[in-house]
């Protein structure tokens, strides 16, 4: 099948609000969406984002939710529905091969990076980690290998300083969206670029484990910020201990301050402009403005003991 200008007939393995946006921009532009694939809400997980299965009913569309959308029997389902073209918009499991041959469009990945770059789990998060002040958005086409087909159409988007995973997963929605919305006629038409990634320019991420908010001390303030912001709130946080119990970390920001000082972690003052609590780094200090020890209320960094040693015991 060649693509001829009429609407999509399309099978979508969506999720998250990136899901949503998908889905509604297939609808909005009078593309056939025969069926919505999606993942049953975890009770134990925060679901702070859009429900793409909600969407989907409310609009009429059929919405399974298959626990290995691999296994034979769904394979044979979605051959089935004849779709000339597959999507999938933040789907959060591996499609076969079996899968991505059906559509002969072609199966497409919306995935929150511009790669090659960030290629794997987290990418929003993994930016922030590492301190990037741009990331973006690429639909590409799906192969074997996970983000490692030929790229579509990609849209850039700026970071913020203090930007957070949260504040950087809404750019990215709205990068999202807009690039959907400028692809898919092109789709239709059969002019939409396909140009192969040049996999040794790029990185590949792992998803992030809860240890990995643990704050290190001794890393540079800056660090310390990026690691803060990049999992705050929705995400699990960033975390300490003190006095033996966990200690969240939710603000703050970096100061430089005389490199030789007390050990890192140390709580070595007040913040005069802010009143927030300053804790010493590896190069620096970090303004602590909101944190919560596990199990209780939020509280502001000024009301932790003066002098404990965040990460140890107090003294």
């Amino acid at each position: 099948m060649k693509a001829d200008g009429s609407p999509l007939r399309a099978v979508v393995l969506a999720y998250h609000d990136v899901g949503c946006a998908g889905v509604e921009e297939l609808l909005a532009q009078g593309d056939d969406v025969l069926a919505v694939i999606t993942h049953e809400d975890d009770p134990g997980e925060n679901a702070w984002f859009g429900s793409v299965a909600a969407l989907a009913r409310s609009r009429g569309v059929p919405v399974h939710t298959p626990e290995d959308v691999n296994r034979p029997e769904w394979v044979e389902r979605i051959r089935a529905l004849t779709p000339s073209i597959l999507f999938s918009f933040y789907y959060r499991k591996m499609i076969s091969p079996e899968v991505l041959a059906i559509p002969p469009l072609g199966a497409l990945n919306l995935h929150g990076s511009l790669l090659p770059r960030y290629r794997g789990r987290a990418p929003v998060n993994w930016v922030l980690v590492n301190g990037e002040t741009e990331t973006g958005v690429t639909l590409h086409y799906m192969t074997a290998k996970p983000d490692a087909g030929n790229i579509v159409a990609q849209r850039k988007v700026a970071i913020g300083f203090e930007d957070t995973a949260a504040v950087l997963f809404g750019k990215i929605v709205v990068a999202a969206r807009e690039l959907v919305r400028e692809t898919l006629p092109l789709l239709r038409a059969g002019t939409a670029p396909s140009v192969a990634q040049d996999l040794s320019r790029g990185s590949y991420c792992r998803g992030r484990r809860p240890e990995d908010g643990r704050i290190d001390w001794s890393r540079p303030a800056v660090e310390i910020h990026n690691l803060v912001r990049a999992v705050a709130r929705p995400y699990p946080g960033a975390f300490t201990d003190l006095g033996g119990r966990r200690l969240y970390v939710w603000k703050g920001y970096p100061l430089r301050q005389p490199a030789q000082g007390p050990e890192p972690g140390r709580i070595v003052g007040v913040d005069r402009e802010s009143g927030a609590a300053l804790v010493a780094t590896g190069d620096g200090a970090f303004r602590l403005d909101v944190c919560q020890v596990e199990g209780e209320p939020d509280r502001r960094g000024a009301d932790l003991p003066p002098g404990a040693l965040l990460g140890g015991a107090t003294s």
